[in-house]
Formats: structure tokens, C-alpha cells, sequence
């Protein structure tokens, strides 16, 4: 399987996050269980965070309740504290997700906290994740570019990295939130976190913006990274990071992929109508 690359599948969660209108839980529900069809291995199904701040995912439970599991999927959900944690554990929830951000002034707007203090509260969710058996993936955001500090220093991410990876989570999610990000100042980004870690260690999650996503998944894989968040339709996008249009397409990604010889297992027929119900979603705010 060292030809095969893994597309994890971000849409349901960062995909939806920043749609205005409210999407049903019912249709949230149906998405997901169309995505199910597609070969993912796994889907970011939900968010556990304030329904203050992102009200668009407040059904999150709801969601994990009503979606018809397949035994072969792992659906995760983003866990921003310890309350969240907790309750991504009522959903039975197959895997988790924290984040902080390479850039102090991002993160304090997206976390309200500096980052040390967020790597701080993920202490106490790494430790019930361990003891709970669930797995913990870890992501670093504006990994190149800060829409407010604009250049980030690649040494930060790297170091970052080591210590997410030290605490306990079993990958780095490598996030261009702005989209800003060169192949070039990718490559550095790699290099830096190559320094402490491996590369099966790393996951790539490039917006595009500024259609720079596929050239630095390009890079990734000169690198070794052979795990690559995508979203269907390119849906997505950052609350605190305006201008940021969305993730790169899974489409576009898939596509890619198969054109370079590595293999996806991802069936393109049904990404193509999971795509189009992405954008019934976004223009009309329901599944159909």
C-alpha cells in the first residue's frame, strides 16, 4: 500500500462551519451518509465547540446519533476543550481533533488564548482520550501565512508540531488557512517539522485561495506526507480568516493523485454527486 494516499474527508465540519444559513440536521445527516458511499476512510463529521461561536454545528450530537456508521469509516469531530471532549465521548465519537495556530494573534481570535495556553488544554483531553482509547490528530493553523501577522516563521510550526506530536496526538494536520502559502514556503514549513518528525507523522490541509493547494500537496508528496484533507466542492472556509474561500476540492485532490499513479480507493462518480449536493448545500441551504 506505499502507492496509496489518504484523503481525509473535511467537509461536513469545515466545509459547513461557515455557511451562514443553517443547514438541517436531517440534511447534515443525508451528506454524510452519501459521503459514507464514496471510500473515504475517514470523514470530519462535527464540531464540539460553542454553539455561541459556531452555531451552524450546535446539532453535533444529533448528527453522530442519526448518521448511518459504516464499520470501515472513522468519524471524527473537533474538540476544542475539555467540555467538548466530553461530549464528543456521548457521541461515541471514533476519533478527535485539537487545534492551535502558528500565529499568536490567530490564535488568541480563534481560541482566545495564546498558544501555550491552548497547548496547555489539551492536556487533560489527550489524557481522557488515552484513557478512553480514542485517537487524537492535532492541527496547526496559518502554517505560512497570517491574515493579521501575515509571515509565520516555519521554526514556530515545527515546534509546535514536535510538541502536539509529544503530548500525545498520533498526526499533524499542517493547515494553510489563508492560502497564502508558496510550494516554496511550504517546502520550509516540511523541512522545519521533518527536523522532529516523520513524515507519516504529517497531514497536509491547504486552502485555495489563491489555487495554491495542489502544488503544495505536490510538495507534500516529495516529502512523504501521504495524508491530504479535502473537501467536497471546495466547500469551507475560516470565521477568523477572511478571504479564505475554503479548502482545496477532494475532487481536484483525487484527480491529481490518480494523474501522478498513486492510488485513493475513492469512487469519482459518487464524489461527484456528493459534489453537487456540496453546492446545493452552500447556494440553497439544503441537501436537494
Amino acid at each position: 500500500m506505499s502507492n496509496f494516499i489518504n484523503i481525509f474527508e473535511m467537509s461536513p465540519r469545515d466545509g459547513l462551519q461557515n455557511e451562514k444559513n443553517f443547514i438541517s440536521t436531517e440534511d447534515k445527516i443525508k451528506f454524510i451518509n452519501k459521503l459514507s458511499s464514496c471510500g473515504f476512510k475517514k470523514i470530519e463529521t462535527s464540531s464540539f465547540v460553542s454553539p455561541k461561536w459556531v452555531p451552524q454545528l450546535s446539532d453535533a450530537l444529533k448528527v453522530f446519533r442519526g448518521i448511518n456508521r459504516a464499520e470501515e469509516i472513522k468519524y471524527t469531530a473537533l474538540t476544542p476543550n475539555e467540555k467538548g471532549f466530553d461530549n464528543a465521548l456521548e457521541a461515541k465519537v471514533d476519533e478527535v481533533a485539537i487545534f492551535t495556530a502558528a500565529s499568536e494573534t490567530f490564535n488568541k481570535k480563534n481560541t482566545n488564548c495564546d498558544i501555550n495556553t491552548s497547548l496547555n488544554r489539551f492536556k487533560p483531553i489527550i489524557q481522557k482520550a488515552k484513557i478512553n482509547k480514542v485517537p487524537v490528530r492535532g492541527y496547526i493553523s496559518c502554517i505560512s501565512h497570517c491574515p493579521y501577522e501575515n509571515y509565520v516563521d516555519p521554526k514556530k510550526v515545527g515546534e509546535i508540531a514536535n510538541k502536539l506530536i509529544k503530548m500525545g496526538c498520533y498526526e499533524v494536520s499542517l493547515g494553510d488557512t489563508t492560502g497564502k502559502g508558496s510550494s516554496e514556503q511550504t517546502s520550509k514549513v516540511i523541512a522545519e517539522c521533518l527536523q522532529f518528525l516523520t513524515p507519516d507523522k504529517l497531514a497536509g490541509h491547504f486552502h485555495d485561495t489563491f489555487q495554491n493547494a495542489l502544488n503544495n500537496v505536490k510538495i507534500s508528496l516529495e516529502y512523504g506526507i501521504k495524508t491530504f484533507d479535502s473537501s467536497v466542492g471546495g466547500l469551507g472556509g475560516c470565521p477568523y480568516s477572511p478571504g479564505a474561500k475554503g479548502n482545496v476540492s477532494t475532487e481536484k485532490v483525487n484527480d491529481l493523485l490518480l494523474s501522478m499513479g498513486y492510488e485513493t480507493n475513492l469512487n469519482i462518480t459518487k464524489i461527484k454527486e456528493c459534489n453537487k449536493i456540496a453546492l446545493n448545500l452552500k447556494e440553497h441551504g439544503s441537501y436537494e
